[in-house]
């Protein structure tokens, strides 16, 4: 009986520590999507975060931790349309939505968010996205245009009655 015991806490040990090697493993497969749909590289990873370079964005990163979310940034306070296709890519790795629909979410966003001189957030499909025009006092103070998506959770089947 004992040594059954300590069988089943040497499994649960095993099982505990390799917790941060799948979620590792996991944000670099989705890493490898990013990179795959939007032809960007990755420029560095730290943890849950990882940077990518991309030509048609200033920064790029994707934060793993969930929900998963990527970060599209432009020193252009109205970025050229590459920078709007690079978002509807991106929608596209992270959550399986349609690009195109992505990338005109992102347009009227940000059209909205120069308008409103404020933030401007949407869906379609499995992603939300939010877009805002500078200036900003945030880490992205230099960035003029910064989409943010991510992954829309789940809707619940619970049924509700009337």
């Amino acid at each position: 009986m004992l040594r059954l015991s300590a069988l089943t806490v040497l499994v649960g040990v095993f099982s505990l520590g390799s917790a941060p090697a799948r979620a590792a493993d996991a944000c670099d497969a989705l890493a490898a999507t990013v990179i795959r749909a939007t032809g960007a590289s990755l420029a560095g990873r730290t943890g849950p975060v990882a940077v990518f370079r991309a030509q048609d964005a200033e920064r790029m990163s994707l934060d793993c931790r969930a929900p998963a979310r990527l970060t599209v940034a432009s020193l252009d306070r109205e970025p050229p349309p590459g920078y709007f296709i690079l978002i509807g890519r991106a929608a596209r790795a992270l959550a399986g939505a349609d690009a195109a629909s992505a990338e005109v979410l992102a347009l009227n966003l940000h059209q909205a968010s120069l308008l409103a001189q404020a933030p401007r957030r949407g869906g379609i499909g499995p992603i939300l996205m939010l877009c805002e025009t500078g200036p900003r006092t945030d880490g992205l103070r230099d960035d003029l245009t910064v989409c943010r998506m991510a992954h829309r959770p789940g809707l619940s089947r619970i049924r509700r009655a009337g």
